[in-house]
């Protein structure tokens, strides 16, 4: 089934507006990353562990990629129209799938949306209809800011595990120092609060405390400020990351649903501070 009607130019222009290139530093060798003979990282080699003898997730991630064959598949017109855009690290196939649409795995007739969420979904997309730069006129939360072109970095220590996303120049604070999520909270947050703990080798994240301004995807889906998102992180070997998110917004879905999302190390690389400088594509936009 076809989705891409669904957007609108809010589609194309994400994959436009957002993507930069992956900075890093030239000619830079990480220490510390396993090589095959011909000095390239060797990704299947065993995954690093912590001073803590937790698996140590530390490094720069990027999401699988979706492929523009699938990506054609399943938003159509408006992915065929993203692909004109020739600029290298701009490609459609750079967005993973479920950053374009959470649900694109679900047919319509599985609806997960309440009232209010579909509501909020029509107010949403018809924003965006209306605007030129729409990735700067909401904010852009998780797990969002991870499904575009740009990579995230995890730095782990025992105490705290700190995510910091090149989209937005975000940041996440992850406390795996025991501490517990509080019933209430007193200042929402875009980002919500998190608390971690270890299952063996499996990271757990609870997440909480969020407000209602961020969309959980460039289609417009919307959370309201009972969401709860629960994460798993697992380091299966060197360069392969198994990452799974369960949301849990009783307000705007019927039942919680699960996406999985496996991540591969970009070795002796780096994120890059992101600002929108010299923007003259919004002025093309509309001409489309």
């Amino acid at each position: 089934m076809t989705h891409g009607k669904r957007y609108g130019p809010l589609f194309v222009l994400f994959v436009i507006s957002t993507a930069a290139a992956h900075a890093q530093w030239l000619d830079y060798r990480e220490p510390g990353i396993p090589r095959t003979t011909d000095g390239r990282a060797n990704l299947t080699a065993p995954a690093p562990k912590g001073l803590d003898g937790k698996p140590d997730l530390s490094g720069v991630w990027r999401h699988e990629t979706t492929g523009t064959a699938e990506m054609k598949r399943l938003f159509g017109k408006l992915a065929e129209e993203a692909e004109k855009v020739d600029v290298p690290g701009m490609e459609i196939s750079s967005v993973h799938k479920y950053g374009l649409d959470l649900l694109v795995d679900f047919q319509p007739e599985e609806t997960l949306l309440r009232p209010a969420a579909k509501e909020q979904l029509q107010r949403n997309r018809k924003l965006a209809e209306s605007l030129c730069g729409a990735g700067d006129s909401f904010p852009v939360g998780f797990p969002l800011a991870g499904l575009l072109s740009e990579p995230i970095k995890i730095v782990q220590s025992p105490r705290i595990t700190m995510v910091l996303y090149e989209v937005g120049n975000a940041h996440r604070q992850i406390h795996t120092d025991g501490r517990k999520l509080p019933e209430e909270f007193d200042l929402p947050a875009f980002q919500g609060y998190s608390a971690g703990h270890w299952e063996g080798d499996t990271l757990v994240v609870e997440t909480a405390g969020f407000n209602d301004k961020t969309w959980l995807d460039v289609g417009g889906h919307t959370h309201s400020d009972a969401l709860r998102v629960t994460e798993r992180f697992r380091r299966r070997d060197f360069g392969h990351m198994d990452y799974e998110v369960t949301f849990d917004d009783p307000k705007m879905y019927t039942k919680p649903f699960t996406v999985k999302i496996p991540h591969q190390l970009l070795p002796d690389s780096d994120i890059f501070e992101m600002y929108s400088e010299n923007e003259k594509d919004c002025k093309h936009i509309g001409k489309r």
